[in-house]
């Protein structure tokens, strides 16, 4: 059949372009139906590589494509042989064969999340073979979202290559659970991405946890999946998309009923990136309304989230949000006010603790206020040394510091601390 041959093959356009013909609409008309040029048609239907996953999304819908034949058409491709089974002429050709890829792993290991970014780039273009003996993925994946709760960037980077392989053969089961489980893979790959400022990367990632999220059928996966694509977007400042995408993602959140916990959870978190984006937007009547209805959404909730939990949002995070939201509408000392009482105990893990001190420290810092920069970006960097040095915005500050203010207080001890981590 045509259709499961283009699907096999990668090719989403090819395979509009089938439905388009078989219902006999021109590219006009179809450019129409969803939203765009007949130009751009003819571009979605050529293209291998997929640019819009929104577009090829509509498009795929309107030629009422089914969904599996769309997930599996925009999976990366199988690996042609598991790892291992490569013939070669000699066993001394093996032998080097394997010296030459551990020598390689030590040598990326060692150039931290930077060099480790090639590795899990081979991982996106081509699905790596599954690995063995690893354990169980639910098991490896909450111990991967423990490293980007420590800020071990670099080892969280390590393990993506084999948590999306091992990801993508518990997806062949095409179970919801698994499918769910995919898209979170995805999801903290482009976390983790969004942190260490490799933003193209982050989109790719955060484009395909949303496509698994959609197949599974979880509301909450799909929320996780479009927040990390809001925040991508913000970066690469198409504010106005991102906004967009994240009140979608609310309110198809509040749609549940928010009869569980973990949902009204779910449905503060989406308020507060709601919130910020509109403020990074300089949407100020929206973004303000929104950190404060997320505030009174967090009340409701347990101060204390369950081991596991999503969303793991509480009063004192949405507060840490609106000195992001403050900070971001330019008003820094409104941005101090809110943080004023926020202390790191009232954070669960390293990741937040050094959140704290690194939002504080832009304040401060947008205040013209050196020492008490320098003095919260210590106290982050005590707690979770990759929120400072991997964030390229944090690392500026950090440099600007060391720049024009060389003798105040702690401006030296935190060059130097940063210096002896990267």
């Amino acid at each position: 059949m045509a259709a499961s041959r283009l699907a096999a093959q990668r090719r989403p356009g090819a395979l509009i372009r089938l439905g388009r013909e078989h219902l006999a609409w021109t590219l006009a008309a179809f450019g129409e139906r969803i939203g765009c040029s007949a130009a751009t048609v003819s571009r979605l239907e050529r293209r291998s590589r997929v640019v819009d996953l929104a577009l090829v999304h509509r498009a795929a819908a309107e030629v009422g494509m089914p969904r599996h034949v769309l997930m599996t058409s925009l999976a990366p491709p199988l690996p042609a042989a598991p790892v291992g089974t490569r013939v070669t002429a000699w066993s001394r050709d093996a032998e080097e064969d394997l010296m030459r890829r551990r020598t390689l792993l030590t040598a990326t290991a060692a150039a931290g999340p930077a060099g480790l970014l090639m590795g899990l780039d081979e991982a996106l273009a081509a699905t790596p073979a599954p690995t063995s003996g690893l354990g169980p993925l639910d098991r490896r994946l909450a111990a991967a979202r423990e490293l980007y709760d420590r800020g071990m960037h670099g080892k969280l980077l390590a393990m993506l290559p084999g948590l999306i392989a091992d990801g993508h053969r518990g997806a062949l089961s095409r179970q919801d659970l698994d499918q769910a489980r995919l898209s979170a893979v995805y999801t903290l790959a482009s976390s983790v991405l969004s942190k260490v400022g490799s933003y193209d990367r982050a989109r790719l990632t955060a484009d395909r946890a949303r496509t698994w999220a959609e197949v599974s059928g979880s509301p909450l996966a799909e929320a996780a999946a479009s927040r990390e694509l809001a925040i991508v977007l913000r970066h690469q400042d198409r504010h106005g998309e991102a906004q967009r995408l994240m009140a979608s993602a609310a309110a198809d959140v509040e749609a549940t009923g928010l009869r569980t916990d973990a949902a009204a959870a779910a449905y503060a978190q989406m308020l507060c990136t709601l919130a910020y984006t509109a403020a990074r937007g300089g949407q100020r009547a929206q973004a303000l309304p929104m950190v404060e209805e997320a505030g009174r959404s967090a009340r409701r909730l347990p101060q204390a989230s369950p081991p596991g939990r999503l969303f793991p949002i509480s009063s004192a995070a949405v507060d840490l949000y609106a000195v992001g939201v403050h900070w971001a509408l330019g008003d820094a000392g409104a941005a101090l006010e809110a943080g004023k009482d926020l202390r790191p105990e009232q954070f669960p893990t390293a990741e937040r603790k050094a959140r704290l001190g690194t939002d504080m420290a832009r304040a401060w810092w947008a205040w013209n206020r050196p020492e008490q920069t320098a003095r919260a970006l210590l106290d982050a960097h005590r707690a979770s040394p990759g929120e400072v040095q991997d964030r390229p915005a944090i690392r500026a500050i950090v440099n600007e510091l060391a720049e024009r203010h060389p003798h105040t207080t702690g401006v030296r001890e935190l060059h130097t601390a940063v210096a002896m981590t990267i």
